[in-house]
């Protein structure tokens, strides 16, 4: 069985690349909803809805025995009845993993106590940071900021507007410990960011996700042990882009063959499984 991580769009090809590095003998299968982007400003039914229907294919098509859900929007508003009430009826000794509890436990286990975000809107409103922030470690503070003009720069080729806009954005957040970049599509700003904010620390998930899920493997060797190791990666996407492919391979640093994935209606609509 294969790893798979899902996203709404490109960002999800960075935390891919950064696991593909650290687990080179696993085989991955990555999987972009781009028919659907952005998920930031669509409704929780709506993104539960492409949600399932994207796991779904995972699964089936590609065989994953556990995926990532590395889209911060599906995590914060489809993660859970996932894994408590669809997972169970269709799949249920399979995994789906969200990457917002890690970071936050990143955070915890650095003492950080007074953080920002940044991340879409639907992430931000949801409250999910805030809320399994206080699980965790309710000493610390954090400050979310909704930053939705990011993601169709990233995927729309708009890098020259992005310092302008940046700027914007991190007023304040000089102040804080650390930043959080809430959404998978944001590390490849990390470098300006971090210029702009030089003396506090800017935690990008693609550098933390590897080593919590390496953490992950080692506590469930009975998962592990049914994962494929043939060193292995493959890539689809719902729709393709005028500008997929060639910021798919800027991004993940070379040249990849990406198929169209094709969704089943039947799992996307719930009339398969919950």
């Amino acid at each position: 069985m294969k790893i798979g991580v899902f996203d709404s769009g490109l960002g999800g090809l960075i935390v891919t690349k950064a696991l593909a590095l650290a687990f080179s003998k696993y085989d991955f299968a990555y999987l972009g909803d781009t028919a659907n982007l952005p998920y930031g400003n669509k409704s929780a039914d709506k993104i539960y809805e492409y949600s399932v229907g994207c796991v779904d294919y995972l699964f089936r098509e590609k065989n994953a025995g556990l995926i990532i859900v590395a889209c911060n929007t599906a995590a914060a508003l489809a993660l859970r009845k996932l894994q408590q009430e669809w997972l169970p009826k269709n799949f249920p000794d399979r995994r789906i993993l969200g990457i917002a509890i890690p970071t936050l436990e990143y955070i915890a286990e650095r003492g950080y106590k007074n953080t920002g975000l940044i991340a879409t809107n639907a992430t931000v409103q949801s409250g999910i940071y805030d809320i399994e922030l206080k699980k965790i470690n309710p000493e610390i503070k954090i400050e979310s900021r909704a930053t939705p003009l990011l993601v169709p720069l990233i995927e729309d080729g708009g890098d020259k507007y992005a310092p302008a806009v940046l700027s914007d954005y991190l007023a304040g957040f000089e102040k804080k410990d650390a930043l959080i970049l809430g959404c998978t599509h944001y590390p490849i700003y990390k470098d300006i960011i971090r210029k702009m904010l030089p003396n506090i620390a800017v935690v990008s998930q693609d550098e933390i996700i590897p080593d919590k899920f390496a953490d992950y493997l080692s506590r469930h060797p009975e998962l592990e042990s049914k994962l494929d190791k043939n060193g292995t990666i493959s890539f689809g996407i719902t729709d393709m882009t005028k500008n997929y492919a060639s910021t798919a391979a800027r991004l993940f640093g070379q040249d990849i063959k990406i198929e169209t994935a094709v969704i089943d209606k039947r799992a996307a609509d719930g009339r398969r499984g919950v």
